[in-house]
């Protein structure tokens, strides 16, 4: 671990250097300056751990060499406080080198889907979209309905929502993957317990320079849109259909007031689903086993059971239960998230290295 900090030090100090030569490319300025930003708190942390490895052994050598009593009893004192100092600021090292992944602090695009169980799933997704809205809200994010495909009764077939804010993706990002609600469906005169199931994917938003999408890949269809929205938006032909030929992927969009505001959405939506499938792909080749530790958040895989008759939530990835259901669907999921996040953090730790090193 010293060799690394050694070398990131080396580093900052040459940015230091850098800066002072840039002169007028202010681009090349700003780049100097992310840099020396996302290393400034590792480089912060390193020096106080030489001091502290530095005063730790001085008082170690005291202790070894001292005769008079009162010298060695203060060294030893020293020695008992340093030793935790020491043990912290590893511990803090160690996650700072870890490498981020850079889509934590952008904002995502939240896709719900109704799955096995008809108009029952259809509610639980309506459920699934209020409880991340409130954890929005909890938040201070904000968060606004792209495209949505309502039944009767209040639920939702599918639900897309973009939710924006500061390390929005970094919290949400292990949510996507099938959710199972156990409960009485209100329609159920007999009193049995139905399981229905729904679908969360969370998607990073991608900048255009990310992925190149070509105008050539893209059919684009301009339709009358339907539902809520007003006069203008369902009289004028206003709702995007997009399908990406390679793929055969589709999105729609019609919320907007503005067929060029839906046409954005729409490309923003599509650039976050290939983004995920080129992600998706380059994290199966290079580090499976370390997903494995957390779980894929592949849609396939069965993530969380709400039990209503236990009053009961369970993550199976990580097998933590709440017993406050009600405040679950209320927003109050960071439990899950936090221990989900430590176990993804202890597993890249394990994977980088870092840990191995002296």
């Amino acid at each position: 671990m010293l060799d690394k900090l050694s070398g990131i030090e080396e580093r900052f100090q040459q940015i230091d250097r850098e800066l002072l030569e840039v002169g007028g490319n202010y681009q090349r300025a700003a780049e100097l300056n992310k840099e020396r930003v996302d290393l400034e708190p590792v480089v912060g942390k390193a020096r106080k751990y030489r001091q502290a490895m530095k005063s730790y052994e001085e008082a170690r050598a005291l202790l070894d060499s001292e005769q008079e009593a009162e010298l060695k009893s203060l060294a030893e004192m020293e020695l008992a406080e340093l030793g935790p100092q020491i043990e912290n600021l590893e511990s803090e090292i160690k996650a700072l080198l870890i490498p981020k992944d850079p889509r934590d602090d952008k904002n995502v695009f939240v896709e719900i889907r109704a799955g096995a169980g008809g108009d029952e799933a259809a509610l639980f997704a309506a459920d699934l979209f209020r409880m991340y809205a409130r954890y929005a809200d909890r938040q201070n994010w904000k968060s606004e309905i792209l495209s949505e495909s309502a039944i009767g009764i209040g639920g939702y077939k599918e639900v897309i929502f973009q939710i924006k804010g500061k390390g929005a993706y970094s919290r949400l990002k292990y949510e996507s993957g099938v959710h199972r609600v156990q409960r009485v469906p209100s329609t159920e005169s007999s009193g049995r317990i139905h399981t229905s199931t729904a679908t969360v994917a969370v998607l990073a938003e991608v900048d255009e320079v990310e992925i190149d999408v070509p105008e050539s890949d893209v059919d684009v269809e301009v339709f009358k849109a339907g539902g809520a929205g007003g006069q203008n938006v369902q009289k004028n032909s206003t709702a995007i259909r997009l399908t990406h030929k390679p793929t055969g992927m589709v999105v729609i969009c019609q919320d907007e007031r503005s067929q060029l505001q839906n046409k954005l959405r729409a490309m923003s939506i599509l650039r976050a689903r290939l983004f995920e499938i080129a992600e998706e792909k380059r994290r199966s080749a290079l580090d499976a086993d370390r997903r494995s530790q957390v779980g894929t958040g592949e849609r396939s895989e069965k993530i969380r059971t709400y039990n209503f008759p236990q009053n009961r939530v369970t993550d199976h990835r990580v097998g933590v239960s709440s017993y406050n259901l009600p405040g679950v669907l209320a927003g109050d999921i960071d439990q899950f998230i936090e221990e989900l996040s430590t176990r993804d953090e202890a597993g890249r730790l394990a994977a980088s290295g870092v840990d191995n090193e002296e």
